[in-house]
């Protein structure tokens, strides 16, 4: 599993106009091919009156699965363009579909490039992106005299307290950041003088929001 990864928030959509033709991209996180093709399908399905509703994914851990498709439009000028958005903005796991209504003006093969590229990116921007980072859960028991002092420390240290459970003793289930769980075990052995009761759990993803920084203050590019 990677350690940490960006991918898209689940769902996104954007309109722009450009020489009068409408491209709305549509923007979905998907973690497999058929939750990838049956987005786009969907799409197509919502907007089957439009002259062209392309489309780009890249899917799998290490990118394995990428596809792209103009659907209509000259080759290379609209699905390609896509797909180098996500993988340019280092994207996992993320479908793209730019769907366009034709405005009556031509755009010539640069400018289409550049139109389905922007609308892409303006699509990415408004699902929003994130960072899930691999964290280990460890389990820590301990009688109540010790919670107050383990919630400061934790509050601290900027450790994340998953879950609290008050039973017959206080289970606390933290989150280490993976390959960093046994430094937290051992200070939470030291700060209860071995008192606490330590397992190390399963991993889990935590999705965090990732700023783009630049993205937004792009100029806009005149496209012809």
């Amino acid at each position: 599993m990677l350690k940490r990864y960006l991918t898209t928030n689940d769902y996104g959509e954007k309109s722009i106009t450009i020489r009068k033709s409408e491209f709305i991209g549509y923007v979905k996180h998907a973690t497999s091919e058929e939750e990838a093709n049956a987005f786009i399908e969907s799409i197509k399905k919502k907007h089957w009156d439009a002259t062209h509703n392309c489309s780009a994914y890249v899917i799998g851990e290490h990118d394995q699965f990428q596809k792209a498709n103009d659907d209509g439009e000259p080759s290379g000028t609209a699905g390609k363009p896509i797909l180098e958005v996500i993988k340019k903005m280092g994207l996992k796991d993320t479908v793209v579909v730019v769907t366009r209504y034709f405005g009556g003006i031509l755009l010539g093969a640069g400018g289409l490039i550049r139109a389905y590229g922007k609308a892409a990116k303006e699509g990415i921007l408004a699902a929003g992106v994130i960072e899930r980072i691999l964290y280990r859960q460890v389990h820590v028991t301990i009688d109540y005299t010790w919670y107050g002092k383990m919630e400061n420390e934790m509050k601290n240290r900027g450790i994340t307290v998953h879950d609290v459970q008050f039973l017959e003793n206080v289970m606390m289930t933290l989150l280490a950041v993976d390959g960093e769980e046994d430094q937290l075990v051992n200070m939470v052995t030291n700060l209860t003088n071995g008192q606490a009761n330590l397992s190390i759990g399963d991993s889990l993803y935590v999705d965090k929001a990732y700023h783009l920084y630049g993205e937004e203050e792009d100029e806009e590019e005149e496209i012809e």
